[in-house]
């Protein structure tokens, strides 16, 4: 009789290797990445581990990957993904990120926005009263879904690599983490919403409390646009974010259909670019092309955290288990990141969104 066991997490309860491995070990995905000792001089030299609790602990199966060809996994890994996070890493680079503990273990965040009081007032005695008032709060919540993406090594093809002294053929976790990458990018620029736990994930030109406005002409049409309409729409674009309370630095997203109209010249004969001239607008530090920004998009974002920020509750990583009996090896590469697009009590965003 054969019996079928799906491994997953119920009620506290865990059924089958994966979640019982991640269950015993706090969540900590370290659990799911075994290696071999490959240091002769060490007495466990071949044995197999996983680090869990920040302990060794050694486990049966011997045809895992090694430390190194770990090291090529996550290096290749993390090198392609950042290579397609254009957006996601800004908000890295400029520290715009909140880190959650253990947040495989978490499947929402909740957080508080705060409401303003009033004005204060002038007086030569200070004997008036002022009005006695105090901020208001409320409880919102963001999902913290699992962006990932599988693949799988045969046994043969892994021992054919170490056995010839080819190096480990690294196009499908590159395959993966782009896939991964793109889908991250996806969440923050295009029309994308995810919904659980009371709570939705926006992105930049669909967040319900953004600035919008239409472009005088698609910047493509070279007819119609020409650097000084584009530089009326930027500027529009900027007074947007202004008069929503938002003072900048600002970074300017575009779409790929607008990025050669970026490098015309602004006038006639002019000895700058249409991106040369942008970038002389007071606040704006940055003009940028996104891959994923939905075509005839252009988006300006105040680059502060209470504006956006990246909630991370796991990095880039790549875990593995095995089936048919160690024949094949399963593999994915796996994130817990999520753009956070906020704005305060009163629906005052610093994102500025134009399309024509």
């Amino acid at each position: 009789m054969n019996i079928a066991q799906v491994d997953g997490i119920h009620r506290g309860q865990a059924f089958g290797s994966v979640a019982e491995r991640l269950l015993a070990n706090g969540m900590d995905t370290n659990a799911l990445r075994p290696w071999v000792e490959d240091d002769p001089t060490r007495s466990d030299f071949g044995k197999s581990f996983i680090t869990a609790n920040g302990k060794r602990v050694p486990i049966a199966n011997d045809t895992l990957l090694r430390k190194d060809e770990w090291k090529q996994y996550d290096t290749v890994a993390i090198k392609t993904a950042q290579s397609r996070l254009i957006g996601i890493n800004d908000l890295i680079q400029r520290g715009l990120t909140y880190n959650i503990s253990n947040g495989l273990g978490k499947t929402v965040l909740e957080y508080e926005d705060i409401s303003d009081i009033t004005a204060a007032e002038t007086s030569m005695d200070a004997v008036a009263d002022t009005k006695k008032d105090r901020p208001k709060y409320g409880i919102n919540y963001l999902p913290l879904p699992i962006t990932h993406k599988d693949f799988q090594i045969n046994l043969r093809v892994l021992s054919a690599s170490r056995t010839t002294g080819m190096p480990l053929d690294t196009t499908l976790v590159e395959f993966a983490s782009r896939k991964v990458a793109e889908r991250l990018e996806a969440m923050l620029f295009t029309d994308i919403t995810y919904t659980f736990g009371g709570g939705t994930i926006y992105s930049y030109i669909n967040a319900p409390d953004r600035n919008t406005g239409n472009l005088t002409a698609c910047w493509d049409d070279e007819s119609d646009a020409g650097g000084e309409h584009i530089l009326e729409d930027v500027r529009a674009m900027k007074q947007a974010s202004i008069d929503a309370m938002h003072y900048g630095p600002w970074v300017l997203y575009v779409a790929t259909n607008f990025e050669t109209a970026l490098d015309a010249d602004f006038k006639a004969a002019s000895n700058k670019t249409v991106r040369q001239r942008i970038l002389e607008i007071g606040g704006i530090t940055d003009v940028k092309v996104a891959d994923t920004l939905t075509a005839d998009n252009v988006v300006l974002v105040q680059m502060t955290a209470d504006v956006v920020r990246l909630v991370v509750g796991m990095p880039i990583s790549t875990v593995q288990w095995d089936e048919k009996g160690g024949l094949i090896s399963n593999y994915k590469v796996m994130t817990i990141q999520v753009p956070q697009i906020r704005q305060d009590q009163a629906g005052n965003s610093g994102i500025t969104h134009y399309c024509c």
